[in-house]
């Protein structure tokens, strides 16, 4: 059942107050979750588990903050108050947003340096640099003209990137004139239907462009990952499809995760849409079954469960 949200307004002055750091004209990093567990060596999310990325060291951030063509029921963002689905090219330079992404989360970090009771010194020091970019935080990036160039200035500070995207720009994932380290494509819905009552998708044809970018994942030269996020009583039905869609794309992992009750989308769902992990291992095994896909590895915390075929199961760690 909907509700109403009450934050109103211009959506910068809505994601300033949810604690975001704004990055010239439409650019953001937030300090996630994990990062701040990890600073208080309190755990650490499931990337350090699976690949290597430390979470303390992690920069969460986004090119695009404020734009998406999809308003996915499960997005924690503020999705409902994005402003376009175009970004047109008078954009900010991808040496700025890096460098300014870097500054941004320093300012975030810092708060910490004073609470050496709770943080210890050398961990804190280690987060004022950033070793991973995670392109993930909000909006949808390859909306963003200069992806490739922003890509290019992290790898040139010598940090790593994972890039997200919803799949719907295949023509900009394929002309990415650098590519990430990893990359992710966001598998939410099992047909057409379901992707247009999970993804709600402002532009059309993103299904047919959906298909394209999965079946680029094969020709891409960097490590890539199908997310499939599973929203109970929507989107989390007929594994065989999910499975045909990943043997089609060949991608080197797929991650099983449960839809999170967080965020706004607790405006959009109920708690009982988020699944139990046992239900998200089940489903993950029915995939398993159907893709050949084996489970490699799980983190419950999370409620995610990792697949990969099994000839490649030597490369999932190491990337620092």
């Amino acid at each position: 059942m909907s509700r109403q949200n009450p934050e109103q307004g211009n959506v910068y002055q809505v994601l300033r107050k949810q604690g975001y750091g704004l990055v010239g004209r439409h650019s953001a990093v937030k300090l996630c979750h994990w990062l701040r567990k990890s600073l208080r060596d309190e755990g650490t999310c499931y990337k350090e588990k699976f690949y290597g990325i430390r979470s303390h060291r992690c920069l969460q951030m986004s090119p695009c903050v404020a734009f998406c063509n999809f308003k996915c029921v499960f997005c924690w963002r503020p999705v409902d108050l994005t402003e376009s689905t175009s970004m047109g090219e008078d954009v900010d330079d991808p040496d700025l947003i890096a460098s300014k992404s870097i500054e941004a989360q320093r300012r975030l970090v810092s708060g910490y340096g004073g609470v050496p009771d709770m943080v210890e010194r050398a961990r804190f020091e280690e987060a004022l640099e950033p070793k991973h970019a995670a392109i993930s935080l909000a909006g949808e990036p390859t909306l963003y003209p200069e992806l490739g160039g922003l890509i290019s200035a992290y790898h040139r500070m010598g940090m790593t990137t994972f890039l997200v995207s919803n799949g719907s720009r295949p023509d900009a994932l394929g002309s990415l004139t650098e590519q990430p380290t990893q990359l992710y494509i966001s598998l939410s819905a099992f047909d057409e239907t379901s992707h247009f009552r999970v993804n709600r998708p402002s532009v059309p044809g993103t299904w047919e462009s959906l298909q394209r970018s999965l079946e680029l994942l094969g020709s891409m030269d960097c490590r890539t990952v199908i997310r499939v996020t599973m929203v109970k009583g929507l989107n989390m039905f007929h594994a065989e499809d999910y499975a045909r869609m990943i043997e089609r794309a060949s991608p080197d992992f797929v991650e099983v995760k449960a839809y999170m009750y967080v965020g706004w989308s607790r405006y959009r769902l109920e708690m009982e849409n988020m699944p139990r992990f046992r239900e998200i291992k089940g489903f993950a095994e029915e995939i398993s079954r159907e893709s050949g896909y084996g489970l490699l590895d799980e983190f419950r915390p999370s409620r995610v469960v990792l697949l990969s075929a099994s000839k490649r199961d030597s490369t999932i760690r190491g990337l620092e």
